[in-house]
C-alpha cells in the first residue's frame, strides 16, 4: 500500500505543478480573475493533498491499519470533490456545481483526522 500511495501523491502533485502553470500561462487570459483565482485554489489544494498523501504512504508503512487507509481514501475523495468542482467551476460550470465542494473539504478533513489518528494510536 505504501509504495502506491506514495506513487499516486507524487503523481498528484506532479499534475498540480502542471496544472497550476496551465492556469497561469494557458487561461491567464481566457478567464476573469474569480476563476482564475478558484483554478489556483485547486491547484494549491491538489499540492497540500499529494503531499498527504505521501505523508499517508509513510505513515501506513509505519503504522500499519486501518486509519491510514481511511486517510488515503478520504484525501482522494477530497481530490476529485474539492479541486475537481473548482477546476470545473473556473472552467464554465455551473454554479450549483460548486455545492460539491464543501464535501470535498469534508473529505480533506476526514483524512487529516484519520492521519492523527493513526499517529495516536501508535504513541
Amino acid at each position: 500500500m505504501a509504495r502506491r500511495l506514495l506513487m499516486l501523491g507524487a503523481i498528484v502533485a506532479m499534475l498540480s505543478v502542471a496544472l497550476g502553470a496551465f492556469g497561469a500561462h494557458a487561461l491567464a487570459e481566457k478567464l476573469d480573475a474569480r476563476a482564475l483565482h478558484s483554478w489556483d485554489t485547486a491547484a494549491r489544494y491538489q499540492m497540500f493533498h499529494g503531499l498527504a498523501l505521501i505523508a499517508t504512504a509513510w505513515a501506513s508503512d509505519r503504522w500499519p491499519g486501518r486509519a491510514p487507509k481511511v486517510a488515503a481514501y478520504a484525501f482522494g475523495a477530497g481530490l476529485l470533490l474539492f479541486c475537481g468542482s473548482l477546476y470545473a467551476l473556473a472552467l464554465g460550470s455551473p454554479r450549483a456545481f460548486g455545492a460539491v465542494a464543501p464535501l470535498g473539504g469534508l473529505s480533506f478533513m476526514i483524512g487529516w483526522g484519520a492521519l492523527a489518528f493513526a499517529a495516536r494510536d501508535n504513541v
